[in-house]
């Protein structure tokens, strides 16, 4: 195998690629990056056997061949060459011989035939979007997802399919976030579970591209698809819970508030609150919404802010990460809070804006 190639064309798909490898391997072969030259075309691909993503270029002065070598030591030696130098990478035994100008390194190598793949099954739902309106669904959505919880199936993100739309729905129990996009042009509606790395993993890759990608759903897969890259990621098993019953509908309160004064006095007031729960009462009456904490070292602070609001009053302690959380991936200029008593959960989002849902569980002070 022999390929030669500009520097800036190699580390694009190379950062990419490197992102999926598991650096905290059981496999040695799973820290290694797939190179596969064929027909004048480099395929790198990188795995960690839950998600898979494989980018291409083009290459000069070729000569067919795979190879499997470190991935972060390859990404580390490209990233540190000159900006537009020319890279000459050939195999020599069982070495990669990597060349440009007057560096020249031997890298290891481990047999292509090795390399694990992640299964791909038979192609059910493929749909094209547009990639940065995908982003921002899975942008406002991950945040609520669930980190190394027993009901492993919410340490991912719910994506359904319907005819008109695509949802994306996370939830860790103690909050929930759900977006959604219109797209139709599907004839038969889907449920699947991305796991936490799979939503990180598409996100990061989003990120390059721009224009449409087609969102490829099987029935143990989800695959993205774009010019330069596919990427695989398995699929959770389980039932994700009834997301539905947990959006409160009876909330009679309807609060406006301007996102970033909300967002900075929540910031001051949260400094002097409890470390480990993070507790804050918030307290909406007629025009104010007063924010208060304290913790175990008597401390405490507490501010006012301005507020449409003209119902009666309402006192619900919240932990402030979560309402930041919310307010962090929001854009408009004002927020909407519908609560109904000091017991219930509230519902936040932008007014005049449905396409996105977010539900925070109230704490006992």
């Amino acid at each position: 195998m022999k390929f030669s190639i500009n520097r800036e064309l190699l580390l694009r798909p190379l950062l990419q690629v490197a992102g999926a490898v598991e650096r905290r391997q059981t496999l040695p072969i799973l820290a290694n990056v797939l190179l596969e030259v064929k027909l004048g075309e480099l395929f790198l691909t990188g795995t960690d056997l839950e998600v898979e993503l494989v980018g291409k270029v083009k290459v000069d002065e070729s000569a067919e061949g795979r190879i499997t070598v470190p991935g972060r030591k390859l990404m580390d030696i490209i990233r540190q060459l000159p900006e537009r130098a020319e890279v000459v990478a050939e195999v020599d035994g069982t070495s990669l011989i990597l060349k440009s100008g007057r560096f020249r390194s031997l890298l290891s190598t481990l047999g292509a035939d090795e390399f694990p793949t992640v299964e791909k099954s038979v192609k059910e739902i493929s749909l094209k979007i547009e990639s940065k309106a995908l982003k921002q669904l899975l942008d406002r959505t991950a945040f609520a997802m669930a980190q190394q919880d027993v009901r492993f199936f919410l340490n991912g993100m719910l994506i359904e399919i319907s005819r008109q739309e695509m949802r994306a729905v996370a939830t860790d129990g103690h909050r929930l976030a759900l977006n959604s996009l219109e797209q139709g042009g599907v004839e038969e509606g889907k449920q699947v579970i991305l796991p936490r790395k799979g939503v990180f993993e598409v996100q990061r890759l989003l990120q390059e591209v721009s224009g449409d990608v087609e969102v490829v759903v099987g029935s143990n897969h989800l695959g993205i698809v774009t010019e330069e890259f596919e990427l695989t990621t398995k699929l959770l098993d389980g039932k994700f819970p009834d997301y539905e019953r947990v959006i409160p509908k009876d909330g009679d309160s309807v609060i406006l508030v301007d996102r970033n004064e909300l967002r900075q006095a929540l910031a001051r007031t949260a400094i002097l609150s409890n470390e480990k729960f993070r507790a804050i009462r918030v307290r909406f009456s007629k025009g104010s919404l007063e924010l208060s904490a304290n913790n175990p070292e008597q401390e405490q602070a507490e501010e006012t802010v301005s507020v449409d609001y003209d119902g009666e009053v309402v006192e619900i302690g919240f932990n402030v990460s979560y309402l930041q959380d919310v307010l962090g991936v929001l854009d408009s200029d004002r927020v909407q809070i519908t609560v109904k008593d000091g017991n219930s959960s509230a519902l936040l989002g932008e007014p005049d804006n449905d396409d996105g849902v977010y539900v925070v569980m109230p704490m006992k002070l």
